[in-house]
């Protein structure tokens, strides 16, 4: 089977630039000296989490319980949820925990002694880290404030639980204005974390981060233990717009058809907001629109002409800053598209490609586990 035979729109995701992108990051924790858990949530595949482990990977983390209850059913055994699980949920953790290593975060006192409690009744512990804010101002600790090492210490007591650390996300690093914002963010990261850990006494024994545009600075970070990047597997426009990535690391890119050529500059593709997202690129490189076009099938340049304007449900409007353009209805053409994570969320299944030869069907077993 051939690209051209793919019924569009349609996911691609490159082989060999999957396998660098893999073995590129392994290889950068491996000489740092920090475990690399990757976030499964950008590829939602458990073929590509076994790449990942295959690789020396220690385990995954999942965005959803609903998540790490398909990849444990696919015989991972070592899942972290980065997220803070409310103990109403409490059923299906602990069924999950009775099957696998499960760990998770909390960021709250009151609820983390509710876990405690009814661990205890069950007669076992929990895995937790504590959540840290670091910049992001979504979810955990103010490490800033008066009563943050007490916090530690009251959580890290608690007979029901197993406490592992601390952990972070730096995801203010997606509004960065410059590659020294990006480097400045990574290590303001570190530095929280290894203060507040000072600051509890109490033993960490993980100071997880996890942010691929930092990732590159994380590394060299002293005290870090492990890093938790996702979008390194497949990039998009959004990490190339932030210096994370080249156009020749974008694993993941969209086929798509031009189904319409309306008189004047305008292009008509198969790929809608359904296939592509509408979120919009982020970076301190200009990325206006729904992602970068490229025309030639086999290579990694967008033309910078094509700008994809508009997106409805089954269309994306796409407009050609030089005028009039040449291309034909039926043609072929790829899109990196702007946010690769939401993307695999939107298909059931990508192509694993190499060149013009489809090598295989990757099932995206894990998308739409929202809860």
């Amino acid at each position: 089977m051939k690209l051209s035979d793919i019924p569009t729109p349609a996911v691609l995701v490159d082989a060999a630039k999957l396998k660098h992108n893999l073995e590129r990051m392994q290889a950068a924790a491996n000489a740092a000296g920090k475990r690399l858990r990757p976030h499964a949530k950008t590829h939602k595949s458990p073929d590509v989490a076994r790449m990942q482990i295959g690789g020396g990977a220690v385990g995954i983390c999942c965005a959803k319980l609903g998540e790490a209850e398909v990849f444990a059913d696919h015989g991972f055994t070592d899942i972290r949820l980065p997220y803070p699980l409310h103990p109403v949920n409490a059923d299906r953790v602990f069924a999950l925990a009775d099957r696998i290593t499960l760990s998770f975060i909390v960021d709250d006192v009151k609820v983390a002694e509710a876990w405690s409690d009814a661990a205890r009744r069950r007669g076992c512990r929990l895995d937790v880290l504590i959540k840290v804010d670091v910049g992001f101002h979504r979810c955990g600790i103010d490490p800033h404030a008066e009563t943050a090492a007490q916090t530690v210490r009251d959580i890290a007591r608690l007979p029901g639980l197993n406490f592992h650390g601390l952990l972070s996300h730096a995801g203010q690093a997606y509004d960065a204005a410059s590659e020294a914002d990006v480097r400045s963010i990574a290590a303001e990261e570190a530095a929280l974390l290894r203060h507040l850990a000072s600051e509890s006494g109490v033993a960490c024994d993980e100071l997880s981060v996890g942010a691929t545009p930092t990732v590159r600075h994380s590394l060299a970070e002293p005290g870090l233990t492990e890093v938790r990047p996702g979008n390194y597997a497949y990039f998009d426009r959004t990490q190339v717009a932030l210096g994370a990535a080249s156009w020749d690391d974008c694993a993941l890119t969209v086929l798509a058809r031009v189904v319409s050529r309306p008189a004047g500059d305008r292009v008509i593709l198969d790929s809608g907001s359904k296939t592509l997202t509408k979120d919009l690129a982020r970076g301190f490189v200009d990325a206006p629109g729904y992602g970068a076009v490229l025309r030639d099938l086999h290579s990694a340049e967008p033309e910078p002409s094509l700008l994809v304007e508009r997106l409805s449900e089954e269309h994306a409007t796409v407009r050609s800053t030089n005028g009039d353009s040449d291309i034909k209805t039926g043609t072929l053409v790829r899109i990196v598209p702007n946010h690769s994570c939401v993307v695999s969320n939107l298909v059931d299944r990508a192509w694993l490609v190499d060149g013009d030869a489809v090598v295989a069907q990757l099932p995206v077993a894990a998308r739409g586990r929202i809860t």
